[in-house]
């Protein structure tokens, strides 16, 4: 298949599974404790923050990032481009640098961090509770990784890397 997509060839055909295994475990724990830091300002507030995170993060993004993505249906650096195949019908990779999603994922994945410093912080205010800050350093230390740490080696071994708006590794 010849696109006019540039590929960085040098970048992994696949990416290794105990990579994705790590990735998708600290997503979940990232997801976890943000509903953690929502209930301890509301439970009801935890319920659709939980809902919302997984919706967006395992659903809505797939659709909008991966079916246009090089990875649909292999091993990318978080295993989603075997999900979104499971999911959805491919796309066209010409059109991935032009998808909403790339917009929509920053936004999604700040207020995954967000929403639960913000309410865990006002909890905290309102009723300490030595837990409270030990979750929202835990958030502070799983986001800062994600977003700089853990993008930059993906980023640095994917194939999209040279087409791709989000990557930080050009």
């Amino acid at each position: 298949m010849r696109t006019m997509v540039d590929i960085y060839e040098e970048g992994l055909e696949e990416f290794p599974r105990a990579g994705i295994l790590l990735g998708n475990l600290l997503i979940v724990i990232w997801i976890a404790l943000g509903t953690v830091a929502c209930y301890f300002f509301n439970h009801i507030i935890a319920w659709v923050y939980l809902g919302a995170a997984l919706l967006m993060v395992f659903v809505v993004l797939r659709r909008l990032v991966c079916v246009n993505c090089y990875y649909y249906g292999r091993w990318c650096p978080t295993g989603w481009g075997r999900l979104s195949a499971l999911l959805f019908k491919q796309g066209d990779i010409e059109k991935f640098g032009g998808s909403p999603g790339l917009k929509l994922a920053p936004v999604t994945y700040g207020l995954l961090t967000l929403v639960p410093l913000v309410l865990g912080t006002i909890s905290a205010v309102r009723d300490f509770a030595a837990i409270k800050p030990v979750v929202l350093a835990a958030i502070l230390v799983i986001g800062f990784y994600s977003g700089s740490i853990g993008r930059k080696k993906a980023c640095a071994r994917c194939r999209m890397k040279l087409c791709c708006p989000g990557s930080v590794a050009k």
